[in-house]
């Protein structure tokens, strides 16, 4: 076993070094909202949990199998206990419909697993063939579920029983996103760390089959962005990257509320984005905790309510930056 760790571990580091190719005149492209926004989520009722200071917060939103629409979001400051956080559910029937069914509470923290008493966190999650996989945080590290029809996720355990992938390099490891470039997985998450700076900062790791990851690479921090929060984690958290036109466009988070806050950046490597260098800085939206969906040839953009009570979507155009 391992042995059989090293040569993945030694298969990521080769595939690290491949330079991903980049579309000839490739343009820098800037988001833009286009239209009207429509809700699709409000504050859930959950029964002896709800919270009058509940919220809900970071999310992820994919199709089924039987072609609803799935939204998982962390709902934040419930009667839970612990940490205060689980995930609840939300189906639709089609992207553009408004006010999604609530489907009640999807997955609560298990501490037979090692996961932090009410420390679910971000859910998100990719298909492919016919499974689905979800990497969410769980207080302290970011773990991975598997489901078969894009509904109902079961754990997958390690040899430890222990549904953890990682942790680290700081603390209160989260908000993981993940998206493959040719035959490698990049998983972008935050951290925290008081004590060091920068405090907060976004991460990548690499991986060839979703199980065994890279040593972290930090890929952005500081800069502009970092100067736009009153709290030392909130400048980095929700990363979302897509790849564009032959470039790489990162998403990164800044404040929530009705000040909502988002900064965008665009390098063609995604693996630097700058730490505490804003050359790749191309602008920012009145938004939080975004995710993109492409769907039927266009582009989509969730976010949520300023007033944190619920989940809203509108599309998402790109118009020409400077060259």
């Amino acid at each position: 076993m391992k042995l059989i760790k090293f040569i993945i571990f030694v298969i990521i580091i080769l595939s690290n070094t491949i330079t991903i190719p980049q579309e000839k005149n490739s343009q820098v492209m800037i988001p833009k909202i286009d239209g009207d926004w429509w809700q699709i989520a409000g504050n859930p009722d959950l029964g002896q949990y709800t919270s009058e200071k509940q919220q809900p917060v970071d999310f992820g939103i994919w199709q089924a199998s039987d072609g609803t629409w799935q939204l998982w979001s962390c709902i934040r400051h419930t009667n839970c206990g612990g940490n205060t956080r689980l995930f609840y559910r939300w189906e639709g029937k089609s992207l553009t419909d408004e006010n999604w069914v609530p489907m009640g509470i999807a997955m609560e923290a298990d501490t037979s697993f090692g996961e932090a008493p009410g420390g679910l966190q971000a859910p998100f999650v990719i298909q492919e063939n016919n499974d689905y996989y979800m990497f969410y945080g769980d207080w302290g590290n970011i773990c991975l579920a598997k489901s078969s029809d894009g509904k109902s996720f079961t754990r997958v355990l390690n040899e430890k029983n222990s549904p953890a992938l990682f942790s680290g390099p700081y603390s209160n490891t989260r908000d993981p996103m993940v998206v493959k470039i040719r035959d490698l997985y990049y998983i972008y998450y935050m951290g925290h760390n008081k004590d060091i700076k920068p405090h907060s900062a976004i991460f990548c790791r690499t991986s060839t089959d979703k199980l065994f990851w890279s040593e972290p690479v930090m890929v952005s921090a500081g800069g502009r962005a970092g100067t736009m929060s009153d709290w030392w984690g909130g400048d980095a958290e929700c990363p979302f990257v897509l790849y564009k036109g032959g470039l790489f466009y990162l998403f990164r988070n800044q404040r929530y509320g009705e000040d909502n806050l988002n900064t965008q950046y665009c390098s063609p490597n995604p693996l630097n984005f700058g730490v505490d260098d804003d050359r790749y800085y191309i602008g920012t939206l009145k938004v939080a905790a975004p995710e993109i969906i492409h769907h039927d040839g266009q582009d989509y953009i969730a976010a949520l309510l300023p007033g944190l009570d619920g989940i809203r979507i509108a599309k998402l155009d790109w118009e020409p930056g400077k060259k």
